[in-house]
């Protein structure tokens, strides 16, 4: 398959006077996450501030420690709970240039700049995560101090912490159904069986709404477990 049609991404509205695209969407991030300073970073779950645009983690309130990148493990970076590859490689853009191949694609933009689709992540757990797929395969979490989700270099696979889990499998069945990716038996599976054990708390119900009200539509994975 060399490209997917997507006419109803053409057809959303938007609240927000912007492009959907990453810088976009990152400029918004800031701005939701400025304005609820309690949330915390999603694999490790720290605390974290911004001057400006620059998001500044603290160590010190949550155990980390930095495995290998103590400067890049300092700031904030925008997570794509779907990596990049998963949506861009059924792209044709994608399959002649990779991701630098796709970066005038008004298609591959939007996705991109999905905002259910990011997380803010502590930029060096976000590097070491790359594109591996989630997966359960420890009980021991030692690689980053305190924090509870892990990476197999090995197998290229991540487990995250409990807490996430039923946001990381509606967000994939959100880009499953939007994008119309698809995913793997296992991947079902999985995300099936953590959407099922892990419902929605009260940020992942109020950050929908608000992505929202920023971008045109809710994650009606997510909109269908919340009660108000």
């Amino acid at each position: 398959m060399k490209f997917v049609a997507f006419a109803l991404l053409l057809s959303v509205p938007f609240v927000a006077n912007s492009v959907q695209n990453f810088n976009n969407a990152k400029t918004q991030l800031v701005h939701i996450y400025s304005s609820h300073p309690e949330q915390t970073t999603f694999y490790c779950g720290c605390e974290f501030s911004f001057n400006g645009k620059k998001g500044n983690v603290d160590f010190s309130k949550c155990g980390y420690t930095p495995r290998k990148n103590e400067q890049r493990a300092s700031r904030i970076e925008w997570e794509h709970v779907m990596p990049a590859e998963n949506f861009g490689r059924h792209l044709q853009c994608w399959q002649e240039g990779g991701r630098k191949g796709c970066k005038q694609d008004s298609i591959f933009n939007a996705m991109e700049g999905d905002l259910h689709n990011l997380q803010p992540s502590i930029g060096e757990v976000n590097g070491d995560r790359s594109n591996y797929r989630y997966s359960q395969f420890t009980k021991e979490f030692t690689q980053y101090g305190q924090c509870q989700s892990a990476v197999d270099f090995q197998t290229c696979k991540f487990q995250p912490r409990d807490e996430i889990r039923g946001v990381i499998a509606r967000t994939y069945f959100y880009m499953q159904d939007k994008y119309n990716i698809n995913l793997s038996d296992s991947e079902s599976k999985l995300m099936t069986a953590w959407n099922k054990m892990y419902p929605p708390e009260k940020w992942e119900c109020d950050r929908n709404r608000q992505i929202e009200r920023i971008q045109g539509n809710d994650n009606r994975f997510i909109t269908e477990k919340c009660t108000n």
